[in-house]
């Protein structure tokens, strides 16, 4: 376990060519940040100026840990929005404890994030399923346009779960203010062709400082068009924010939902990487990114941060080299927040309600979704399982579910696993499941069975039932059943003795049965619990084909009477 910041390593061996592809990356990636950090504030219901410290002090130390030299930390439109819908009752209303809520939940992302990290259990972020997270960002998607919306067309949003928020939004459709509402549609036209014709330039920040422009010289505010308002010029001052400890224990549910938000995120853009360069991609190593990040964050007035997926790919395309891009986008904003943060005081609402809208078009996967439906029913199912809880429930309550879907899927399909029946494979002595190759030619007078996972207590009732239905519904009845060991890693002591009833129970029917192929823990297994003879004897020598050679030398019409024992 290192503790000293990964970059050290790498930092020495940076070549002088690459600074001048990680400064043009870092400037590019900070011209998509500034607008994300206002729109994802917005979202958080915090002041713009909370989004744009926590991507400042976040980028600031995220560079120095992280593994990948591509992913871009900064706020993300879920965890803003889990985060502002999760505070409202608990603030009451008052905006400075709001902010120091915030801030105190990013520090509780710290110390989850870290103990993960002392833990190594990073590998826990693959155990939500990625068709999970689809119906989850679907979900996130419908609902943060739920509460855009009313913004877009110059009114107050609601807040509560996505059928409230629609069904307020369409009752005051009467409010809408028509210089709002064609601000704002412009503005979501221009983001939207921008994805498409100037794909990875900075079209949001062009947009946002052609919209301070306009709204000055034409007087919006004087129109009935909401802006921005004052915005605090210079960086605050670094301190913990004044909570007691009924608040922090108050905050855990909602930082853990934040961190495994923020976590599988950052694993999957990490993933994503080492897939297209190369490399070896380590969740720890993110776990301890996030913790300095978020903490970073947390005592510099932001709120909790992770991986950004599109700004990571725009840090890609903009020829980043290495995580020093991160860095000098960091200090791009922080030039922003010190000489031009008043300058946003301008900016219109609807403007910001069409950035954050754009990003909707990212997150719900339509595709996807229709992909499930077209080849993996089940998988449909969860996928819209946790889009509803989210618009249902809400964030939180959907976070917790699809991570509870995500177990129950685990738990499943261990507790339920595959037993292949096998065939030869033609022209050969090798077997392989007949279910997957119906060419596989089955044996007369035998059934060769493989289970496809381990044998443990929770499963072992159900593979010995799926083989004891497989053997009572053959005709003719086999007079030899083979069980092939080798896809099972583990036997533990429950299996082991379910095994030996079971071929007890089979012996019992007149049909002889063997175990092959066993590892070597197995087997030990089987000694260790006296069951390997009850199972035909089992070594590390015999395989299914020897035991099918066996069984047809000794079924040869010139031996037919001769009575043989199978070879253990």
């Amino acid at each position: 376990m290192t503790a000293y910041p990964p970059a050290f390593s790498w930092l020495r061996q940076y070549q002088r060519g690459w600074l001048a592809l990680d400064l043009l990356a870092g400037i590019t990636l900070a011209a998509y940040l500034l607008p994300a950090a206002i729109g994802d504030a917005s979202l958080a219901n915090l002041p713009p100026q909370a989004g744009l410290y926590a991507c400042l002090f976040a980028g600031l130390v995220f560079w120095l840990f992280c593994g990948s030299r591509f992913t871009s930390v900064t706020v993300t439109s879920s965890i803003s929005l889990l985060l502002g819908v999760s505070l409202a009752d608990v603030a009451h209303g008052d905006s400075w404890r709001f902010a120091a809520l915030a801030a105190g939940t990013a520090l509780i992302v710290s110390a989850v994030a870290f103990i993960a990290w002392l833990a190594k259990a990073g590998v826990l972020v693959h155990f939500i399923s990625e068709t999970v997270m689809t119906g989850f960002k679907g979900g996130v998607a419908l609902f943060l346009a739920s509460t855009q919306l009313p913004k877009l067309f110059g009114f107050r949003s609601a807040h509560g779960t996505f059928w409230e928020n629609s069904a307020y939004f369409l009752k005051h459709l009467d409010e809408t203010n028509s210089i709002s509402l064609a601000v704002g549609t412009i503005a979501l036209l221009v983001l939207l062709a921008g994805k498409v014709l100037f794909k990875n330039k900075p079209v949001a920040l062009l947009l946002v400082i052609a919209s301070i422009i306009a709204a000055s010289a034409l007087s919006l505010g004087s129109h009935g068009v909401k802006l921005l308002g004052s915005v605090p010029q210079g960086i605050p001052v670094v301190s913990l924010p004044a909570l007691s400890w009924h608040d922090l224990t108050q905050l855990l549910p909602l930082a853990c939902a934040c961190f495994l938000l923020g976590a599988v995120e950052t694993a999957a853009i990490g993933r994503l990487f080492v897939a297209k360069h190369g490399g070896r991609f380590d969740a720890d190593r993110e776990s301890l990114a996030l913790a300095v990040s978020n903490f970073a964050a947390g005592i510099g007035g932001g709120f909790p941060v992770s991986g950004g997926l599109s700004q990571s790919m725009v840090n890609e395309a903009s020829g980043a080299r290495t995580p020093v891009s991160t860095a000098v986008s960091a200090i791009c904003i922080l030039v922003v927040v010190v000489f031009f943060s008043n300058r946003l005081a301008a900016l219109p609402q609807p403007v910001v309600a069409a950035v954050v809208l754009s990003a909707v078009t990212g997150l719900f996967k339509f595709s996807s979704l229709k992909q499930l439906w077209r080849h993996d029913r089940p998988e449909f199912v969860v996928a819209l399982a946790a889009l509803g809880g989210v618009l249902t429930f809400g964030l939180l309550h959907g976070v917790f579910i699809g991570a509870a879907i995500s177990l129950v899927q685990l738990i499943r399909a261990s507790s339920q696993p595959h037993v292949a029946v096998l065939g030869r494979i033609p022209g050969t002595q090798r077997y392989s499941d007949r279910d997957r190759h119906p060419k596989n030619e089955l044996i007369p007078g035998v059934m060769i069975l493989r289970p496809e996972t381990g044998l443990v207590y929770f499963n072992i009732d159900y593979v010995c039932d799926a083989i004891l239905t497989r053997i009572a519904s053959a005709r003719p009845q086999p007079r030899l059943v083979v069980l092939d060991l080798s896809a099972a890693p583990r036997v533990d002591l429950q299996s082991a003795h379910s095994l030996a009833a079971m071929a007890t129970e089979i012996v019992g029917r007149g049909i002889r049965f063997q175990a092959v192929e066993a590892r070597a823990s197995v087997r030990e297994r089987l000694r260790l619990e006296e069951v390997d003879r009850r199972l035909g004897g089992v070594n590390r020598f015999t395989t299914v084909a020897d035991v099918i050679e066996h069984f047809r030398a000794e079924n040869a019409p010139s031996s037919v009477d001769c009575e043989t024992s199978l070879v253990a």
